[in-house]
């Protein structure tokens, strides 16, 4: 990614403050080249359906097991408004606000969260403003700052893999004039790591309260540690704070597309404009109204992912292999090879394994499978890693 983190003169200054942070376009430009790398070698072996359907899918922290039986009604019955403009909706906009305590004022739909990302982005990040956030994350916001000519200044993780919040906060007060915007990705992606409720709370008190801070919860619903929160609250407080959330991981709608946005009604005001026309399709709107309903069929959803992604890290663990504990759908495992070539020889086996995060390049993330795909995982593992190769990380 050929991004413009800063001015020359920006770049001295910050570096000398700020010694650990990552100030060069090297690390976004890396998780670019990986995810375009990864991308053509997977659609080289998908060019056809048949070929998708056989492959066992742990590559996008997509949801195995599809929507629920009540989803899938409301989404077939409501085929019926396919060829219409103006149907009813379904509720979702109310449904939402609902379940956030929050008038439908505060609420703004997206074709999944990527365009909530990409909204937010065209309002906060024009030419020549600041992004601060963490490497790696969900970097679409830093492409996407990029794109608008905006730069961003993203810091390294800690040693625990978890946000710097107080280089994150240092940044930002040092640079509080040309920071259009804070980006916390929580839980994170690709690390699968939290950040607490208390230092959210750092984060807000210690900023420019002018300076608006995205918070991309797209994991939130698998998160059962004590110390998480949503950050949904800070908004009923009247604090610039945008939270994103998605359909696309839980509530397993990631091919349909639906996300959105919770914020000031100010601030709504100035997303709404920026959205593509009709972004949302009908049978969506009444999957997601239905899936906010399906509380039983979530926390089932939430059981299954947690039981079984805490057998495969145990078991992986076992192996000699580090873990990096995981509260989503997701986890790291450091297999002490290029993730690349790891890829593909898991590929060959028939499955598809996320790509390279630099600078974590010998951190694999694996989604969350069903048990039986989880198997598969871990019999491929055991090939790709035969036990007597793993001495050296037992040691």
């Amino acid at each position: 990614m050929d991004t413009n983190i800063a001015r020359r003169n920006f770049m001295g200054r910050l570096a000398a403050v700020l010694g650990y942070a990552s100030l060069a376009p090297l690390g976004l430009s890396a998780q670019r080249r990986g995810r375009q790398e990864t991308a053509a070698a997977v659609k080289s072996a998908l060019d056809k359906k048949a070929d998708y359907d056989k492959f066992t899918k742990l590559a996008n922290n997509e949801n195995p097991y599809g929507p629920s039986e009540a989803v899938m009604k409301a989404m077939t019955d409501a085929w019926k408004y396919a060829n219409r403009y103006g149907y009813p909706d379904g509720g979702i906009v109310e449904a939402i606000a609902e379940l956030h305590k929050v008038k439908p004022e505060n609420v703004v739909l997206g074709c999944g969260s990527s365009e909530i990302l990409k909204i937010v982005d065209d309002a906060f990040l024009p030419d020549h403003k600041l992004v601060v956030g963490v490497d790696p994350t969900y970097e679409t916001v830093y492409r996407y700052a990029t794109n608008s000519k905006a730069k961003a200044i993203a810091l390294p993780l800690t040693k625990t893999y978890d946000a710097d919040m107080k280089a994150i906060i240092h940044a930002t007060k040092l640079n509080a004039r040309d920071v259009g915007l804070v980006y916390i990705c929580n839980p994170n992606n690709p690390t699968g790591r939290i950040v607490p409720k208390d230092e959210i709370k750092l984060l807000l008190d210690s900023i420019p309260p002018d300076v608006p801070v995205f918070i991309d919860e797209a994991y939130h619903h698998f998160v059962d540690d004590s110390n998480y929160e949503s950050s949904v609250k800070y908004i009923l407080e009247g604090r610039k704070v945008i939270v994103a959330r998605t359909f696309s991981k839980i509530a397993a709608l990631a091919g349909m597309r639906l996300g959105y946005a919770v914020a000031p009604v100010e601030i709504i005001d100035m997303l709404k404009p920026l959205v593509v026309s009709y972004n949302v399709n009908a049978v969506v709107k009444y999957g997601g109204a239905a899936s906010l309903k399906d509380i039983a069929h979530e926390a089932k959803m939430k059981q299954l992912n947690k039981q079984i992604r805490d057998r495969t890290t145990n078991e992986l663990k076992a192996m000699g292999f580090e873990v990096i504990p995981s509260q989503t759908n997701f986890f790291m495992v450091n297999v002490k090879k290029d993730v690349a070539q790891v890829g593909e020889e898991f590929q060959k086996k028939g499955i598809l394994v996320g790509r390279k995060f630099p600078p974590m390049n010998e951190w694999l993330r694996i989604s969350v499978g069903s048990d039986d795909e989880m198997n598969r995982f871990m019999k491929a593992f055991k090939e790709v890693f035969p036990a007597e190769k793993t001495t050296q990380s037992k040691a």
